[in-house]
C-alpha cells in the first residue's frame, strides 16, 4: 500500500475536481463518495473534507467551475470591436463550441438528472443565463422578448446535446453549428 498524499504539500482543490468530474461523469452522483474520490486520489476522505464540506458542496463547486468558464467566454466576445450581428454569431457558436469541446463540464452545468443537485444549483444557471439574455437584449437592439432568448437557449442547447457525447470536436461540427447559428440570428432578427 502507498502512503497518503499530505493534504498542505501536495493534495489541491483543482486535483480533487478533476477526480470527482470523472467520477460523477463515469457513475453518476449518487454513486460517489467522498471516499471513493479518495480513493482514485490516494489520499484520505478527510483530506478532501479539509477543502469541501461534503460531496453536494464538491459538485457544486464543479458545477460553479463550469459556468464561470462559459461566462468568461461571453464577456471577451461582448469586449470585441465587432458589428452585433458578428458578436450574436460569435456568442452562439462560442456556446456550442464550449459545451461540445468541455462535455464532462456541460454535463454537470446542464444535464444534471439529480431532483436534490437540481434544487441546489440554481444561482449559477441563473446568473449565466441572465448574461446571456442581457447581451442579447443589447445586440439586438432590444427587439428580441425574454422568451425569445429562452427558445433561442434551448435551441442551442438541443444542439450541443445532440452532438455533445458522441466523440466529435468542435471542429467536426462547426459548419452545421455555423448553419444553426445563421438560423437562430434570422429568427431573432425578424
Amino acid at each position: 500500500m502507498t502512503p497518503r498524499k499530505s493534504v498542505e504539500q501536495e493534495l489541491t482543490k483543482e486535483m480533487i475536481l478533476e477526480a470527482a468530474k470523472g467520477l460523477f461523469i463515469q457513475e453518476g452522483y449518487d454513486h460517489v463518495s467522498m471516499r471513493k474520490i479518495a480513493k482514485v486520489l490516494d489520499c484520505s476522505h478527510g483530506a478532501i473534507y479539509y477543502h469541501f464540506k461534503n460531496k453536494a458542496d464538491l459538485f457544486y463547486a464543479l458545477v460553479a467551475k463550469g459556468f464561470s468558464l462559459l461566462d468568461s467566454e461571453l464577456d471577451r466576445v461582448m469586449e470585441k470591436q465587432l458589428p452585433n450581428e458578428q458578436k450574436l454569431m460569435k456568442i452562439f457558436l462560442e456556446f456550442i463550441r464550449f459545451g461540445i469541446n468541455n462535455p464532462s463540464h456541460y454535463e454537470t452545468m446542464f444535464l444534471t438528472k439529480d431532483q436534490e443537485l437540481k434544487s441546489f444549483l440554481q444561482e449559477e444557471p441563473n446568473h449565466s443565463f441572465e448574461k446571456f439574455a442581457q447581451a442579447l437584449t443589447v445586440l439586438t437592439d432590444n427587439s428580441v422578448t425574454l422568451q425569445e432568448v429562452w427558445f433561442v437557449f434551448l435551441s442551442l442547447h438541443g444542439f450541443v446535446a445532440h452532438f455533445c457525447f458522441k466523440g466529435q470536436c468542435f471542429d467536426d461540427i462547426s459548419v452545421s453549428a455555423e448553419s444553426h447559428c445563421r438560423l437562430l440570428i434570422k429568427a431573432i432578427k425578424k
